[in-house]
């Protein structure tokens, strides 16, 4: 078994532990990913996202500089064991040399604020993936979950955390926030795709051999980086919308289209994009979802279009698959459900390594 993972915040996060004053780094940490474990795991690649936040954290540019010095702080302490991915023959080299390789990505187009400067310096940095919005409007494109159905579901579910449970009161308002939860969830953006801007940055990724990243993008968007590109895409950390309806997964016709061109998507962990729950009802995660989405994706795309995108310290723990660790658990479920080792070699890294042969220089 190998593995390939095209999407983790454990940057972020590592670098949150620090200015808390704790002492974590990437080799062995309590969070979902350590390089330990990675190798424990069989892992071949793990994509190092730095995640960055355009709304009320700083400027963006400054935010993902100081995550690109903590990265570069952790491959020399971790050199012995880690190494970085510049172009596709260096996960070969590295892999020769016993050596983990990491890919680093962004989380945030909008931290170029559409210069393609920017967006050359990332490149000069070692980015080789950028995820084009994450929930906020940037210059690039817009996000498919709609900022004001998401003011109101806040609202509303605010309004039923302050209300007395069991009052007829506390019923109406726990219906009105179940209503805004689920068009805020199940509403897509289909107006805002990419920006004029956009589709120049998209274009100049493509050029310089940087991976567009849909996940989190708006519907429309998804249609306008397909226009606009050439070369395979990915959607990093994407499921299936026929087997959870959230807009943060994809449609059918987009795993068709995606299949396509020739990319992938990777199955995201987080429970609520597995499996919906009633308002207020724990949602823990279980393989047995995973499972379900893994299955229809290959029904539909075909098993070359399917990846892993754990999403990894960006979501609450899952209960089933709680960190690198559970790598093996994942396979072991869906060898159990009929997928030959071949299928599986594949979704674990198979595909990813193809779309990395086809894009990176």
């Amino acid at each position: 078994m190998k593995v390939i993972d095209m999407h983790c915040d454990t940057l972020s996060a590592l670098l949150e532990l620090r200015k808390e004053g704790k002492a974590e780094g990437l080799r062995q940490n309590s969070r979902h990913v350590d390089l330990l474990r990675m190798r424990e795991s069989h892992y071949l690649v793990q994509n190092f996202a730095m995640f960055v936040v355009l709304e009320g954290k700083g400027d963006p540019w400054e935010q993902v500089c100081s995550l690109y010095e903590y990265y570069r702080e952790e491959l020399e302490k971790n050199s012995d064991i880690l190494a970085p991915v510049l172009r596709f023959s260096d996960i070969e080299k590295n892999e020769a040399e016993g050596k983990l390789s990491s890919l680093l990505t962004v989380e945030e187009g909008g931290v170029c604020r559409g210069e393609s400067g920017k967006l050359e310096e990332l490149y000069r940095m070692g980015v080789r993936m950028i995820t084009l919005t994450w929930n906020f409007d940037n210059e690039i494109g817009s996000p498919n979950f709609l900022s004001e159905l998401k003011g109101r579901m806040r609202e509303k579910k605010e309004e039923w955390r302050n209300g007395i449970p069991g009052t007829p009161q506390w019923e109406e308002i726990r219906s009105l926030a179940q209503a805004a939860q689920n068009a805020f969830m199940h509403t897509p953006n289909l107006e805002k795709g990419l920006t004029e801007k956009g589709r120049e940055m998209v274009e100049r990724m493509e050029t310089l051999g940087i991976i567009p990243d849909v996940s989190h993008l708006s519907d429309r968007g998804f249609y306008d980086v397909l226009e606009v590109t050439r070369k395979p895409f990915v959607a990093s950390h994407s499921n299936a919308r026929k087997v959870c309806p959230c807009v943060r997964n994809m449609t059918d016709d987009m795993i068709r289209k995606l299949s396509g061109r020739g990319g992938v998507m990777g199955l995201n962990f987080c429970a609520d994009f597995l499996e919906e729950k009633p308002l207020g009802e724990k949602n823990p995660g279980t393989i047995e979802a995973v499972v379900r989405h893994a299955k229809h994706i290959a029904d539909v795309g075909g098993i070359e279009v399917l990846g892993l995108g754990s999403d990894f310290d960006g979501i609450d723990t899952h209960a089933e698959l709680p960190g690198a660790q559970s790598m093996e658990r994942l396979w072991e479920a869906l060898r159990r459900e009929g997928f030959s080792e071949d299928r599986l070699d594949k979704i674990f890294y198979g595909n990813v390594m193809r779309v990395y042969r086809d894009t990176l220089a």
